[in-house]
Order: structure tokens, then C-alpha cells, then sequence
């Protein structure tokens, strides 16, 4: 029996109807399930409270609930009261401590042909080439790979998330001594490309200037396109196009492979071959001529959003159509802010095709609607700060009655301002959470506003007890009832969680 439209049912009603077998399916009892929570955490006497803080000498990561401590050894479990510790793996020298890695999560719709194929694990990087995947309940090694003892993997990212992931070495450089004889280093970098659940390897592939040109700076592997970043431009090419077109030998892990001369793929010191070998420059599926080495693919209709080449252009963001390029309607967004940090500009990650645009003074969440030729881009709601109507003088007169003119204008970013700092969406409970900062008695403060993400009403204000200091930088994370903020102080790093309690 589905909800009655156009009703708005509270929590007690919600529970009652739940406990009587009302509702369809597991997604209909995992929706209502966050609707109660939703209510329950924008209650007047329900708080977020500090409960537990723990630094590092090293990068503290978090996802999924989960905090990675000491180069992902440690790993704290954020569902319960407070965190406490799910595994702590022996200690790693330097030589095989761990790079990078990925949460995977299983898929729930299908069954693989093994338990530990299934299980949700941690794939972490080691500095020797080592690919692990890890149980990400307990730490137990699953599985274990050797990528290359020829080549230096470093990163690893999501082509499709939970799906296609990749590994990218670090660039290629000359040597002294090629430098001395002259011999240019063609290989900018490797990309090992592996399938999950189970762990299937794609390919490897080598990035090379004589094939992509000498301007080619980075690569990357998103949605199954292949992003090549140019010194002053980005081209995209169809990834399943080059596989068709250029891979040599299918490979399989645990197997043996011609291009190893009858070796097993994967084990030391051979790792895996380079089975896809790029001849020629395959087809652009799109470029375009920009600033940063960065363009942005998304809304309805497909736009991208870009900065021109040009100097008029600076600061500015061009959103145009990806069909033929033309520029939208109110499609040049500016926040024209005087300060350090400059403004950001992405699709929203609720894929509803909008667009965020925040800077130190505002939060604009934008849309794109369809028009008669092409389409225009419209403000869907904003946020802003609030600030002196007055601001300060340029000149002070001094105790003695000199007058003084100050030289430099104050930045809108400037820490006794009350400033934006950052924009996070939790999709789950679709809010939007702003961190604001301001000061007081010289000492940074720092507050979430929680705002809905249809029509940006103002719901309420959690306050973070710890100072904000802008001078390090900051990561948020809000996860429903969790709050995780870490913090870098000096050459160290601080991780503060807060919990949803009753006041």
C-alpha cells in the first residue's frame, strides 16, 4: 500500500505504518527510514555534540563511516555512539606502506561465485607495486596483485564508481644522463585498468607524447571516456574504442600470458604487461581550448562549463552547450569576489542537472532551462552572507587626528568577515550543508548551516567547538547522523566527530 500523495505523515504515523507491513519494498522502508531521520535531526532538541577527536602525524581519510588512520592501517567505525576501532594491520615500512585506495562497496543485486568475491573491501596501493584488497570489516588480505616492477603506480580513481577502477603511474621524467645525450623521454605515464567483483584486470596502456602530442600533461579515466589534459586545451576519447581498436591479448589474473613469455600475469617480479598498445592518435570525441586544464560535463541538455584561454576571460565560467559549443543563455557566471581563494563552480551531485556556484559571499544554485535556439542558464535558488551594510572606511583618523588612507581593500574571503567556505550534499537526506566561518576575538568560528536542496529554506545551525583556522586547510563530511571534520594543524592532522543526540 503506497503513501497517500500530497500528505505530509509524521514519524509516529510513518513507524506505525511500517510495523504493520504498509510499505512495498526494501527501497520504499530504506526511503521512509531516512525520512524519519531527516525529521528527527531538524528537531529543536536534537544536537550534533562533540564526542571524540583523535590526531595523526599522517593524512586521515574518511568514507563510507569509516576513518583511515596511519596510511589506511588503522580503520575506526563511525555507526555507533562514538568510533572505535574496527582492525589495525600490522605496521608497513616505507617501502610497501600503502599510496592510495578505494572503498568498494558489493553489489546487492547478484551473486558472485565466492563470499570473499562479494565482500565489501578496502583496494589499497602499496609503494612497491602491490595492489591488496582488503576486507573493509576486518583487514584480512582477499587478494593480492603485482603490477609492474617496471613502472611506478601512485593513484588510484573510479572510472565507473563500483564498477571500472584505475591505477595511474606517476610521470615519466628524464635522466641525467638522457638529458646529457639528449634523448627525449616519450612515455608521459601507464594506466592499469581492472574490473570489481571479482577483480578482473582490463589492460594496461601507455600514454605517449609521440601519440597524443608533447603538450599532453595528465590523464585521467571518467565514465568511460580517456581525459587528456593539453597545456592549454582537454581532448576526450572513447575508452572502449581504444580497447576495441588496440588491445593485442585478453589477460586474466593467475593466468599465463604470451606477452610474458608464458608467465603468470599479476605474481612478481613480472606484474602485468602492457596488452594495450596505442599506434595512433585514436578519434577526438570532443575538445575545447581552456584555462586550468579543466572542463566539467553534466546537466539537461549536456553542457560543460570551461574558462577560456583569454585574459578578458579570467575568473570567468562559460557554461555552453556540448552538442556544438554554443555559449547558454546568462552562460558567463562571475562571482567577481576580491579574494585568495577563488570562486568554485560544479554540476550538482544530486544529478538533477543544476549547477552550484559558491564563493566567500554567496551560494548560487543554478539551472538550465530549454529555450526556442539553445538553452539558458537561471538562478533555481541562492544563499548569502550577512554582512556590514556599511563596510570600513578607507581612512582612519588617528588618537593624534592624522588621517591614514589604507593602500589595500579588504578581501571578501578575510577571516573577520562571516565567509562561506565550503558546500557539501548529503544525498541521502538531500540537504545542503554550508560551512560558514567568522570570527571572534580574533579567533576563527566555525558553523554548518543545513539548507533544503529543492528550494534552499534555512532549516537550522550546528556549531563546531574546535577554532577554524583558514591558514590550513579543511575536509567536512556530513553523513546523516555523523559529522566528521578534519583539520590540518601544522605538519599534523586532527579529526573531530560529532553525533546526533538528544538535548
Amino acid at each position: 500500500m503506497a503513501l497517500p500523495r500530497g500528505r505530509g505523515d509524521n514519524t509516529a504515523v510513518t513507524l506505525t505504518r511500517r510495523s504493520r507491513g504498509g510499505l512495498r519494498d526494501a527501497g520504499s522502508v530504506s526511503r521512509l527510514n531516512l525520512k524519519v531521520l531527516r525529521s528527527i535531526l531538524l528537531q529543536k532538541n536534537r544536537i550534533y555534540t562533540k564526542v571524540w577527536s583523535k590526531s595523526s602525524a599522517s593524512r586521515i581519510m574518511y568514507e563510507n563511516s569509516k576513518i583511515y588512520f596511519d596510511n589506511y592501517q588503522s580503520c575506526y567505525n563511525c555507526l555507533h555512539s562514538e568510533p572505535h576501532l574496527l582492525y589495525k594491520l600490522p605496521k608497513r615500512t616505507k617501502v610497501d606502506k600503502f599510496e592510495d585506495a578505494l572503498l568498494c562497496q558489493s553489489p546487492l543485486g547478484s551473486s558472485l561465485s565466492s563470499a570473499s568475491a562479494q565482500t565489501p573491501s578496502l583496494l589499497a596501493l602499496s609503494a612497491n607495486n602491490w595492489l591488496y584488497r582488503l576486507s573493509a570489516e576486518t583487514g584480512a588480505e582477499l587478494e593480492k596483485v603485482f603490477l609492474s616492477s617496471r613502472h611506478k603506480f601512485r593513484y588510484l580513481g573510479w572510472d565507473a564508481a563500483q564498477e571500472v577502477f584505475y591505477v595511474k603511474s606517476v610521470q615519466s621524467k628524464e635522466t641525467s644522463m638522457e638529458r646529457q645525450a639528449g634523448i627525449l623521454q616519450s612515455t608521459l605515464m601507464h594506466l592499469a585498468i581492472f574490473r570489481v567483483f571479482p577483480l578482473q584486470v582490463v589492460g594496461v596502456m601507455e600514454i605517449n607524447k609521440k601519440i597524443f602530442g608533447n603538450t599532453v600533461t595528465d590523464v585521467i579515466l571518467s565514465q568511460g571516456v580517456l581525459a587528456v589534459s593539453y597545456s592549454k586545451s582537454v581532448k576526450l576519447f572513447s575508452f572502449e574504442h581504444i580497447v576495441k581498436q588496440f588491445m593485442i591479448e585478453r589477460l586474466t589474473l593467475g593466468k599465463q600470458s604470451s606477452l610474458l613469455g608464458g608467465r603468470i600475469v599479476g605474481e612478481a617480479p613480472f606484474g602485468i604487461p602492457v596488452n594495450i598498445q596505442i599506434t595512433e592518435c585514436p578519434p577526438v570525441l570532443f575538445e575545447v581550448q581552456c584555462s586550468n586544464n579543466g572542463i566539467q560535463i553534466g546537466g539537461f541538455p549536456w553542457h560543460f562549463i570551461h574558462t577560456p584561454l583569454k585574459k578578458v576571460h579570467k575568473g570567468t565560467h562559460h557554461i555552453c552547450s556540448l552538442q556544438d559549443g554554443t555559449l547558454a543563455g546568462n552562460g558567463v557566471q562571475n562571482m567577481s569576489c576580491l579574494s585568495l581563494e577563488s570562486d568554485e563552480i560544479f554540476f550538482h551531485p544530486d544529478v538533477s542537472g543544476r549547477i552550484v556556484h559558491f564563493g566567500p559571499t554567496a551560494v548560487n544554485i543554478l539551472k538550465l532551462i530549454e529555450e526556442v535556439n539553445n538553452a539558458a542558464v537561471v538562478k533555481d535558488f541562492s544563499m548569502e552572507t550577512k554582512r556590514n551594510s556599511h563596510p570600513a572606511s578607507k581612512v582612519t583618523v588617528t588618537s593624534s587626528g592624522r588621517t591614514v588612507k589604507r593602500r589595500l581593500q579588504q578581501l571578501d574571503d578575510d577571516p573577520d568577515q562571516e565567509t562561506f567556505r565550503m558546500v557539501e550534499y548529503e544525498d541521502e537526506l538531500d540537504l545542503l550543508a554550508v560551512v560558514v566561518t567568522d570570527s571572534e576575538e580574533g579567533e576563527g568560528k566555525a558553523r554548518i548551516q543545513l539548507h533544503d536542496n529543492q528550494c534552499g529554506k534555512f532549516l537550522r545551525t550546528i556549531e563546531l567547538l574546535e577554532p577554524w583556522d583558514e591558514t590550513y586547510l579543511h575536509e567536512l563530511f556530513f553523513d546523516k547522523d555523523t559529522i566528521v571534520h578534519v583539520e590540518q594543524k601544522s605538519n599534523n592532522f586532527c579529526c573531530h566527530v560529532y553525533k546526533l543526540k538528544l538535548q
